[in-house]
């Protein structure tokens, strides 16, 4: 066992968390509970995470001075998005104790080099070329076929950055949309998929592993809408789901939290589509129907702490609370269902389509937990996604 293995970074110490948005507030709330103060860098004032944090050092991401003074006042550090600049996450590595290292901030920050790298240990991913001109183009959508999705190689979420490319006529357009600003470029293979599933793993530094339940996912305009668990699906895919996540965390020496998002085919194959190595938020639901949520999970993976039970106690639902949900669910505050649980990031400006909250909905079963959401009738054409 080495150094690092047995090192321990145990509650009263520091955290400092490269970003400040709602992960890492409650990654904070978290670890507070447990004992621990955060320190937080984000360049926006009152952060999220800033406002649970002991301290916010406001700064860009990309400011190496600024992380300097973060590694001076922490004891351990993680980040809670993949877009923290990696060149400030490797200066950090020679100056103070980062855990999560850089080396998988590096691969799952450009989709060329996830997809490699998920390919090369042996896990399914969709057949994918990269294209550098519209001849690449061309000749990537005749070897993969239509329908097929063109990325973004960095950046990009929510479904922004992307292009489903239906028709020949229309790939010069989407080339020079995507490849604005020199972009590298991906064209993948379109999946059929029946069903998006994510299951979210944990690991310490001592190499312990533990997975939670198989979430079912439901999106909206690309941005996730509800997350449902236990999912909907056999007792051999979920087995087969978080057997690939299992061996994700083993082969890429993953420490902390990752998600590993899936593609359930019609035929029963799984495909990985993307990972995300921090909390997730399709792991939300784990903060009130699990043992252990993610949060609390990433603060002891990261500091090296025995990791806890991922034992799911009931039936949830998770659904997300956009700009244009955040006032009619205050307004209908009195009618939530007694078994629901209100979370709020506590962002200072409420705009469409951006992440303000979620709720979790807990029931003896989802299809219940589903018939109280769509009861509140806040979130507009629930019953067409679920058909």
């Amino acid at each position: 066992m080495t150094t690092k293995d047995r090192k321990q970074i145990k509650p009263g110490s520091t955290l400092g968390i490269l970003g400040g948005g709602q992960l890492g507030r409650m990654i904070a709330l978290a670890g507070r509970a447990m004992g621990y103060r955060f320190v937080t860098m984000d360049p926006t004032a009152d952060a999220p995470c800033g406002q649970t944090a002991d301290r916010q050092i406001v700064a860009s991401y990309d400011d190496v001075e600024a992380a300097m003074q973060l590694a001076s006042v922490s004891d351990v550090i993680s980040y809670e998005f993949e877009n923290v600049d990696a060149q400030v996450a490797e200066v950090l590595e020679s100056r103070a104790y980062v855990p999560q290292g850089s080396r998988l901030l590096r691969i799952t920050q450009n989709r060329i080099r996830e997809k490699t790298a998920i390919r090369e240990i042996g896990i399914p991913v969709a057949p994918f070329c990269v294209v550098n001109s519209l001849e690449d183009l061309q000749d990537a959508v005749r070897e993969l076929g239509l329908p097929a999705v063109m990325k973004t190689a960095t950046g990009g979420y929510d479904g922004k950055g992307q292009w489903v490319l239906r028709s020949e006529a229309e790939l010069a357009e989407a080339y020079e949309t995507l490849s604005k600003a020199g972009a590298e470029l991906i064209v993948e293979q379109f999946v059929p998929f029946q069903m998006e599933l994510s299951v979210v793993a944990a690991r310490n530094p001592a190499g312990e592993l533990a997975v939670f339940p198989v979430s079912e996912n439901i999106h909206q305009e690309n941005i996730l809408h509800l997350s449902i668990v236990p999912a909907r699906i056999s007792a051999e895919v979920a087995a087969r789901a978080e057997e690939i996540a299992r061996t994700i965390v083993e082969k890429l020496d993953v420490v902390g939290l990752i998600a590993v998002e899936l593609f359930l085919t019609e035929d029963g194959q799984l495909y990985v589509n993307e990972l995300a190595p921090r909390p997730h938020n399709s792991g939300h639901f784990t903060m009130d129907a699990c043992v252990t949520s993610q949060f609390e999970q990433h603060v002891r993976a990261v500091c090296n702490l025995p990791l806890g039970s991922t034992e799911l106690l009931s039936s949830v639902v998770m659904v997300n609370i956009l700009g244009e949900h955040l006032q009619p669910v205050i307004d209908q505050i009195d009618k939530l269902p007694r078994t629901a649980k209100l979370h709020l990031y506590g962002k200072a400006e409420s705009k469409a389509k951006r992440k303000m909250g979620h709720i979790n909905v807990l029931a003896p079963t989802v299809e219940e937990a589903l018939t109280l959401i769509d009861e509140l009738k806040i979130w507009t054409n629930t019953s067409e996604v679920l058909s």
